[in-house]
């Protein structure tokens, strides 16, 4: 399979449509969330950073994402689901009511990040969602420590951020060094504030009928957000979730379920994955594998989100390497109703899920509807 993998797919000519997003009034703050993303099962990868920095970073490399996906309009005949503008308009959405928040009762959100070590995409990341926090009114709190910072040290400042009344949301960037124990500085973290959707407590109850999770994690949450507002029909619809990561496959696919589709979790211990997601209607991948779904996995028609954001070396880019998704884009555009371009789609949406989820965290601290 490796051959696959890494094919390069890059050439189409056929004619595309844009595909637009049906509008909202506001911010749905139901358990439509979804919130980060990282790599599958299907490979060793645990570059959680890479996925943030990359939902951070998009619309301020040298050729916009706007260019680059008009450049994919001309050149397919899928509809894009445009991630970019999406988000755009969620954050217009989320700014509008934080304004009408800080006018009727005085508060304003706040969003707490805490960084250890120097890991030049987690600091890039964190430097860019302070940026998307300025842009709609939340207020940014920061915490940088040192890579030989104690457990102790960082689970000290997560106590100190509990308590504060003015932060609504914390994120403790990921990954963290070795020397620390995820699962316990994740748990630490007030369930009322873990925007990042992580606390066992809130997946629990994702994963539960009857019982609404506080937050679910923002890549899932913007996947089921873009099939919404781009009018996707996801009840009695067969899916296929390819990858079971904590971070992205687990909970969308929980998501998936609440919205009344039929679903399959393909993963690396799969028989027949091609056979499989060929069934779909609806396939989110999230594998962290350049190219892997290729043409001969998608069902004519089908709805295709790409979480994947993986670096493949390209000789005629100025940084040596272009990102690509985990479905072979050109071929997907032939065969697929509709599909998220990488970059652009998913990582986009990333952020604004995090925005959305901190503002929903201090409307339902202060009871403001």
């Amino acid at each position: 399979m490796a051959s696959a993998i890494f094919t390069d797919c890059s050439s189409s000519t056929a004619a595309l449509t844009r595909f637009r997003p049906l509008r909202r009034d506001r911010i749905d703050d139901r358990v439509l969330d979804s919130r980060r993303s990282v790599p599958l099962q299907f490979a060793p990868t645990k570059n959680h950073s890479l996925l943030r920095t990359v939902a951070a970073t998009t619309g301020h490399a040298s050729a916009s994402p706007s260019v680059r996906i008009a450049a994919m309009a001309a050149e397919t005949s899928a509809k894009i689901i445009d991630g970019k503008s999406t988000a755009k308009q969620i954050r217009d959405e989320i700014n509008v009511e934080i304004s009408r928040m800080k006018d009727t009762i005085g508060v304003v959100p706040g969003l707490a990040v805490i960084l250890v070590g120097d890991r030049k995409d987690s600091a890039t990341y964190v430097r860019n969602k302070k940026k998307a926090c300025e842009s709609v009114g939340i207020n940014s709190y920061e915490v940088h420590l040192p890579e030989d910072s104690t457990e102790q040290e960082l689970l000290k400042h997560i106590s100190g951020f509990n308590d504060d009344p003015s932060v609504h949301g914390i994120l403790v960037q990921l990954p963290l060094p070795s020397h620390m124990n995820e699962q316990n500085v994740l748990n630490s973290v007030c369930i009322e504030k873990d925007v990042d959707g992580f606390h066992p407590l809130n997946i629990g109850r994702l994963a539960m009928r009857g019982r609404e999770p506080l937050f679910v994690p923002c890549t899932p949450k913007g996947c089921i957000e873009l099939l919404h507002r781009y009018g996707v029909d996801i009840v009695g619809k067969r899916a296929v979730v390819i990858g079971r990561s904590n971070i992205v496959g687990m909970p969308a696919a929980l998501l998936l379920q609440r919205e009344d589709a039929t679903v399959s979790i393909v993963h690396s211990r799969t028989r027949n994955p091609e056979e499989i997601t060929r069934q779909a209607d609806i396939i989110i991948s999230a594998v962290g594998q350049p190219n892997m779904v290729r043409g001969s996995w998608i069902k004519p028609g089908a709805v295709v989100i790409d979480v994947g954001i993986n670096p493949v070396e390209d000789a005629k880019s100025a940084r040596g390497y272009r990102l690509v998704g985990d479905v072979c884009y050109e071929e997907a555009c032939k065969i697929a109703s509709a599909v998220t371009p990488v970059p652009g789609g998913v990582g986009p949406m990333t952020i604004a899920m995090l925005l959305s989820n901190t503002l929903s965290a201090a409307k339902r601290l202060h009871k403001f509807k």
